[in-house]
């Protein structure tokens, strides 16, 4: 199962996870800001609910091939009978449904797809649906930021790539052992670390002793945006042969105007929300 994630709303905690691109909320824990002792018994009753029935079947009318509508018109038939009762595995297994999933052990409840999920939080309470659905859009938010970042800081080691292959093919002598090469190297990325950062990776070392990593990996994604332009530039920049200091100040010039650039679109951004 993909790795759950939790969010809090009104002091209970929601799990949810992403499966086959779909978001799934866990409707067990909805469940228990209406009964707390026994959160199966409230999705058991929900299940009997012929417009709850009506609901899932079209959900998975609309979005599985695989559904089972034959089942799917028996259990119709019989909701709102007294006798009648549907646990979600039993709903899973006759009818083939994705929109809900039956899971034990450590992460066990029954999670169903976000809309499904809200429609099931709206029954329990129009109140905790409204909060339920404020928190799981900041939680993808958070998320699509953190997606965001991860992209920029890929592009910036691709380029990354770029820069190295220009300083070996102008910078490094032939024959230099291996230790003196990653000199060259580092003192070439030291180069875009003062020009964007203001220090080089042992400065940032010497200020951050807990931190893990490196400079870059704590740096913004206007940062990562702005170096992995850099990169491009001190590449052409090497190629054409231009000396490190004249590189370094040319490339400090670019940093500072754009990450002003960046950080007023992202300030304008802010202000039209």
């Amino acid at each position: 199962m993909a790795k759950t994630q939790s969010i809090v709303v009104r002091d209970t905690t929601v799990r949810s996870f992403v499966q086959n691109g779909m978001d799934y909320i866990c409707i067990t824990d909805i469940a228990r800001q209406k009964n707390a002792e026994d959160p199966n018994g409230v999705v058991g009753n929900w299940m009997r609910n012929r417009n709850t029935l009506e609901y899932l079947g079209l959900w998975e009318m609309l979005n599985n091939p695989s559904f089972n509508p034959l089942e799917f018109e028996g259990f119709r038939n019989q909701a709102g009978l007294n006798a009648f009762t549907l646990s979600p595995s039993r709903w899973i297994e006759a009818t083939c449904a994705v929109g809900l999933i039956a899971l034990s052990g450590r992460y066990g409840g029954t999670y169903a797809q976000r809309d499904i999920a809200f429609k099931f939080a709206s029954w329990v309470s129009a109140e905790f649906e409204l909060y339920l659905i404020k928190e799981f859009q900041r939680l993808k938010e958070e998320e699509q930021k953190a997606l965001g970042w991860s992209a920029k800081r890929e592009l910036a080691k691709i380029n990354y790539h770029i820069h190295t292959d220009a300083i070996k093919a102008n910078l490094v002598p032939q024959e230099i052992d291996p230790y003196h090469k990653s000199l060259i190297y580092a003192n070439e990325a030291d180069v875009l670390n003062v020009a964007l950062f203001g220090m080089t990776a042992k400065e940032w070392r010497d200020a951050h002793p807990d931190d893990k990593g490196n400079i870059r990996d704590y740096a913004t994604i206007n940062q990562l945006i702005c170096l992995s332009n850099m990169e491009n530039l001190n590449a052409v920049f090497i190629n054409e042969g231009m000396p490190q200091q004249e590189r370094l100040y040319k490339l400090n010039q670019i940093a500072i105007q754009q990450m002003t650039v960046l950080e007023n679109v992202e300030s304008r951004k802010i202000l039209t929300q």
